[in-house]
């Protein structure tokens, strides 16, 4: 099977699921238009998912699962640091945008990387220099602009399950 049709159907499957996750509805009519919204997806955008062959790793399905996990933890605590400040009486803020270096290759790596950085209140990945490993990223309180210091405390909280699951 040529590996843009195994990308659709990933794509298919993982849209199906999503739907019926976001709406919890099992009427015909949810699921029709669920089947058909996961298919006109997989049509347009299902070449992008899989560029590679890759051998299916069980070991890729935990990290990822764990991946899930400290993605939300990781949202909680930031949610709750960005309460602080907002609810502080003297607005403790000292924004700046910061560069953090990964050892992450692959696009899709990359993506997942910024995003999760993104997803977390008080931070927001602004740019990516792909060529120099080096997202820039917007934080709201910053600690330090020396690149060691603002990777250790952004990028590897995700880096090293993100390299397992996509390097």
């Amino acid at each position: 099977m040529k590996l843009e049709n195994k990308s659709r159907i990933a794509v298919f499957v993982l849209s199906c699921i999503v739907w019926f996750l976001i709406t919890l509805n099992f009427s015909l009519a949810s699921i029709v238009a669920g089947i058909i919204l996961s298919a006109v997806t997989a049509i347009f955008a299902g070449e992008i998912l899989i560029i590679t062959e890759r051998k299916f790793h069980l070991g890729r399905v935990f990290y990822t699962i764990g991946y899930i996990i400290k993605l939300f933890w990781e949202m909680l605590k930031a949610n709750f640091h960005v309460a602080y400040i907002v609810v502080h009486p003297k607005l403790p803020v000292k924004p700046g945008i910061v560069r953090v270096k990964t050892k992450l290759t692959r696009d899709s790596a990359l993506t997942m990387l910024a995003n999760s950085i993104t997803l977390t209140p008080g931070t927001l990945t602004v740019d990516i220099n792909k060529d120099e490993k080096i997202l820039y990223v917007h934080w709201i309180y910053v600690k330090s602009q020396d690149i060691k210091v603002s990777t250790e405390e952004i990028g590897s909280r995700f880096e090293k399950i993100l390299e397992v699951v996509f390097e």
